[in-house]
């Protein structure tokens, strides 16, 4: 086997999945409810307060942009926080056991070998124990994956302060071959007969997993399509910084260019790693590959945008102010 098939490689599809859809709902601004929140000085405020204060302490040492220099850095991004099942070859810069990076591996662990004729090692991205820096992390997993022994698993990471950097052990330059699944049938090894609680592990991670595609487009990186079910959406991971693109998202939507055509709809937007995700509702009935052509149309009105050197007029600041309201933050 690959590694171990327990309920928490399935919890982990299960969010994964369900973020599929929580991220592409937006709160509403100003609304609120009497009476939602724990009552003072009780047990549960006090648990709330230890949470968010646990939560703030680990924000405030988290590395922005922990795939930063990467040419891969906005697909390593999405297979981390929404993508369901893909692999990829992972373009390490040493060693000669091949590695293959992916959303999950059983079990949620970090890394493992694969006991087979030619060893190879995996990554997870989406994992059970994190450290601040995810880019370490993945240095680290990717270091222990080369030089494993076969059947080995590594639960979590814990990359140390003198440990390598991402930039050192993968290619820089590389961008990422993916192979996307519907189902997570690839954590069993060709030929191999699972034990039929292995087997039911897997049946339920397949039974939640929405149908996703990676757009094939000249220009187009990292955007991502998936089947919600009543609506179907597009996630598009973008490289530029921050307070650029939303100024250049405010251009385009005071134009009215800010959809891909009919049967869309724009969203809104969240951060994740550093990065802005616009996301985009789209008509479930036509196929992933349909939207491809509107999608480098609209890559081509950002970049336009982006090359623009003026102060925004009335009608863009609207435009920016509303998209604004529409933006949340993961990561």
């Amino acid at each position: 086997m690959v590694g171990p098939l327990t309920a928490a490689s399935t919890q982990t599809v299960l969010s994964a999945a369900s973020r599929q859809v929580r991220e592409c709902r937006f709160p509403d601004v100003g609304k609120s409810k009497r009476n939602s929140g724990p009552k003072p000085d009780s047990n549960r405020a006090a648990k709330l307060a230890e949470r968010r204060a646990a939560q703030e302490a680990a924000a405030s040492t988290a590395v922005a942009r922990p795939f930063e220099g990467l040419a891969a850095e906005c697909d390593l991004i999405a297979l981390r926080e929404f993508v369901p099942s893909a692999t990829a070859p992972l373009p390490v810069t040493s060693g000669e056991r091949a590695v293959t990076v992916a959303t999950v591996l059983p079990g949620a662990v970090a890394a493992l070998v694969r006991d087979e004729d030619t060893p190879t090692g995996f990554v997870g991205l989406q994992v059970q124990v994190q450290s601040p820096d995810l880019g370490a992390d993945l240095a680290a997993a990717a270091t222990w994956a080369t030089t494993a022994a076969p059947g080995e698993s590594l639960t979590s990471a814990n990359p140390t302060s003198d440990g390598p950097r991402l930039a050192d052990v993968v290619d820089p330059n590389a961008a990422l071959d993916i192979t996307v699944y519907q189902d997570f049938n690839w954590w069993i090894p060709e030929g191999v007969t699972p034990a039929p609680e292995v087997a039911a592990t897997v049946e339920q991670a397949n039974s939640v997993i929405m149908p996703s595609a990676r757009l094939e487009a000249d220009g187009v990186v990292a955007a991502w399509w998936v089947d919600a079910g009543e609506k179907a959406h597009l996630r598009w991971v973008r490289p530029e910084d921050e307070d650029a693109l939303m100024l250049a998202l405010a251009r385009v939507h005071a134009s009215g260019g800010l959809h891909l055509g009919e049967g869309s709809r724009y969203a809104g937007s969240f951060r994740a790693h550093g990065l802005l995700v616009p996301v985009f509702d789209l008509d479930p009935e036509k196929h992933a590959q349909e939207w491809a052509a509107a999608t480098a149309e609209l890559g081509d009105r950002l970049a336009q945008a982006l090359a623009v050197d003026a102060p925004l007029t009335s009608d863009e600041r609207r435009a920016r102010d509303g998209l604004r309201g529409r933006q949340i933050t993961l990561r």
